[in-house]
C-alpha cells in the first residue's frame, strides 16, 4: 500500500514526464494573416475645408489670412460679397480633411473621414463641416465630405486656470463621405497574382509557395524574393481569380522570423523573440549610490565671553555598492532560460537593457539587436 507522499509523487513524476514528452506548440498562421494580395489596398484622400458653428473657438481671422480667403471666396459663390469688410467672427475655423478609400469600394457607399484643424483655433467641438472634395494622389476628386463633429476632447478655461482632455482640435465623422469616383481594377481578368508579405522573410515566402502548390496540385506558385510569391491563376480559376484567393489565403503555415530583440529605451520596453539564442556568458550589475546629508549644528560661546553664537556644518558623505554576484547564462539556452537567468540578478528594465547591449556588444547574442 502506498503512503500518501509516494503516490502524490508518483502523479508529479507522471505529469512532468507527459509536458516532457507533449510537443511545442507552434505558431500556425493562415496565408490572410501573413500577406496581402498586390492591388488590393487602400487609398488616402485629403481635402481642405472651412467647420462652422463653433463658440468662439474658431479661428482669429487676423491671425489665419487662409480662414478669411477661404471664408470670403465661399461666401462669393453663394452671393454674398464682403470684400474690403472687416472680419470678427471666430465661429469658424480651416481643417484639413483625410480619409481612406477602401479598396473595391463603388459610388455612393460612404467612409469615415478625420477633421484637424489647421489655424489657432482652440476647439471644434459642435461644429460642422461644410461640403469638401477630397482628393487623391492623382489630383482626381473621389468622395465629398460633410457632416457634424464628433469630437473626443474638451477644453474648459476660466480666469486663472484651464484644463484640457484628449485633443478638442481634431474630430471624426462617421460615414461622413459619400465616394463619388470608383477606381477601376479587374481582379477577375488576372492571370497572376502576387502576395506581398507583411513581414519579410525567405523562409515564410517558400513555406506559402509551397502550401499553395499542394493545395492546387501544381507547381503555380513561386517566391520572388523574400517579401513576395508570384500564383499563376490555373485553368480552373480562370475568370474566378476571387474563389482561388478564398481557399489560398485559408491555407495554414508556420511562418519563421530571424531572431530578433526590440528594445524601446524612452518607455524600457523590451521585446525578445522565441529564437534568440546566447553563448555562455557571465553577467554581474551593481549601482552605485552616494548619500550626502547635512546636519548643521549651533555653536554657543562660553558665559562672559562676549563671544557670538555661530553655526557649524555637519557634512556626512557614505557610498553604497549594490554588487551583485557573477551570473552564469549557459550556452544554447531557450529564451525563458535566458529570461529567468536576467530575471535571477534582479534588475529592472533599465538596467536590463544595458546588460543586453553590453552581451551583444561581447559577441554572445545570437539576435539582431533593434534600439528603437
Amino acid at each position: 500500500m502506498r503512503t500518501p507522499f509516494k503516490y502524490a509523487l508518483a502523479i508529479l513524476v507522471a505529469a512532468v514526464a507527459l509536458v516532457a514528452a507533449a510537443p511545442q506548440a507552434s505558431a500556425i498562421s493562415r496565408i490572410k494573416d501573413l500577406a496581402n494580395v498586390e492591388g488590393v489596398r487602400q487609398n488616402q484622400l485629403i481635402g481642405y475645408g472651412l467647420v462652422v458653428g463653433l463658440q468662439g473657438t474658431g479661428d482669429t481671422i487676423n491671425n489665419s489670412p487662409f480662414t478669411k480667403q477661404s471664408l470670403q471666396a465661399m461666401l462669393e459663390r453663394l452671393g454674398v460679397n464682403i470684400r474690403g469688410q472687416t472680419l470678427r467672427t471666430g465661429n469658424v475655423a480651416a481643417v484639413m480633411v483625410t480619409a481612406n478609400l477602401p479598396a473595391f469600394s463603388t459610388q455612393g457607399t460612404r467612409v469615415d473621414v478625420t477633421v484637424s484643424a489647421l489655424g489657432d483655433a482652440k476647439s471644434l467641438q459642435g461644429g460642422v463641416l461644410l461640403v469638401t472634395p477630397l482628393l487623391g494622389a492623382d489630383g482626381n476628386v473621389y468622395a465629398v465630405a460633410q457632416g457634424s463633429l464628433a469630437i473626443n476632447g474638451f477644453q474648459a478655461e476660466g480666469d486663472a486656470a484651464k484644463i484640457t482632455r484628449g485633443v478638442p482640435t481634431v474630430g471624426r465623422i462617421a460615414n461622413g463621405a459619400i465616394i463619388e469616383r470608383e477606381i477601376d481594377f479587374a481582379l477577375n481578368r488576372l492571370t497572376q497574382v502576387r502576395l506581398a508579405l507583411r513581414n519579410p522573410d525567405f523562409t515564410t515566402a517558400k513555406r506559402i509557395a509551397a502550401a499553395i502548390n499542394d493545395f492546387l496540385g501544381m507547381p503555380v506558385a513561386e517566391p520572388l524574393d523574400p517579401a513576395t510569391v508570384q500564383l499563376g491563376v490555373p485553368k480552373e480559376y480562370t475568370g474566378n481569380v476571387v474563389a482561388m484567393l478564398t481557399e489560398v489565403e485559408q491555407l495554414q503555415i508556420e511562418p519563421d522570423q530571424p531572431a530578433r530583440i526590440i528594445i524601446d529605451e524612452r518607455s524600457g520596453i523590451i521585446v525578445m523573440g522565441r529564437d534568440v539564442r546566447v553563448s555562455m556568458v557571465a553577467v554581474a550589475q551593481g549601482n552605485l549610490t552616494v548619500t550626502i546629508s547635512e546636519s548643521p549644528q549651533v555653536s554657543q560661546p562660553a558665559p562672559f565671553s562676549q563671544g557670538q553664537t555661530v553655526e557649524v556644518p555637519r557634512t556626512q558623505v557614505g557610498v553604497t555598492e549594490d554588487g551583485r554576484k557573477l551570473a552564469v547564462v549557459r550556452e544554447g539556452v531557450s529564451l525563458q532560460q535566458l529570461v529567468d537567468g536576467l530575471n535571477a540578478l534582479g534588475i529592472g528594465p533599465r538596467d536590463l537593457i544595458s546588460i543586453l547591449q553590453a552581451i551583444k556588444a561581447a559577441g554572445a547574442i545570437q539576435a539582431d539587436l533593434e534600439v528603437m
